[in-house]
């Protein structure tokens, strides 16, 4: 008996030792700092952030929903809200100029992180990025080519001088356009100009930028 219990507190200690390392570590990556190289070029403008809206409720959105009726969406959660209003924030505290209005998808919880972030009378609805949401759903190959194909047009754009473009809409799916972006996670974008293509230049963890405030 007490050579088994000898051996369980062994054990014991293994694994608190064990969690304790992998903590370490995940708190170690979690606080790397944003590219100082990078948030210069930023501060020049001339770049495309597309983000993800924030965390929402978990669910799903009704078969058939109502833009204007938030209630048949999934929607932003209480973490959601407060992380959007930082996400701006950091923004301005990082002295990052946006162009104005931001742009963002017709859904709820992309119009409200949008507004939480940038303020109300700062977003214009964009219903093109609902066909970014479809992607995640069932269509065509003939469909998701003409939505990337439409995507990368707009990725091209160059913003006006001194400014950044801001889009806030949905995730994509594994190896299709941007990838899968975490809530509030933001791709930084430098376009080339119409039929030049455009470049990903980084991919940012909110907690890059949220940390900062």
């Amino acid at each position: 008996m007490r050579r088994l219990l000898a051996f369980t507190y062994k054990v014991t200690l293994l694994l608190i030792f064990l969690t304790q390392m992998i903590c370490m570590t995940g708190d170690t990556t979690q606080a790397s700092p944003v590219n100082p190289s990078l948030l210069q070029s930023l501060r020049q403008g001339g770049y495309i952030l597309y983000v993800r809206h924030g965390e929402a409720t978990v669910g799903e959105d009704q078969q058939n929903l109502v833009f204007s009726d938030c209630s048949t969406q999934r929607n932003l959660s209480e973490q959601g809200k407060r992380d959007a209003v930082r996400y701006g924030e950091a923004l301005r505290k990082l002295k990052v100029p946006t162009q104005t209005p931001v742009l963002a998808s017709p859904f709820c919880r992309t119009r409200e992180t949008a507004e939480l972030a940038f303020g109300v009378n700062n977003v214009q609805i964009d219903p093109f990025w609902v066909r970014i949401y479809n992607l995640s759903g069932n269509v065509t190959p003939s469909e998701r080519n003409s939505t990337l194909a439409a995507l990368t047009s707009l990725l091209e754009t160059v913003p006006p001088s001194g400014k950044n473009t801001v889009i806030i809409a949905h995730s994509f799916p594994d190896g299709v356009g941007l990838g899968e972006i975490p809530y509030l996670g933001t791709v930084v974008i430098k376009p080339r100009g119409q039929g030049k293509g455009y470049e990903v230049v980084e991919k940012i963890p909110p907690d890059e930028l949220l940390r900062l405030q």
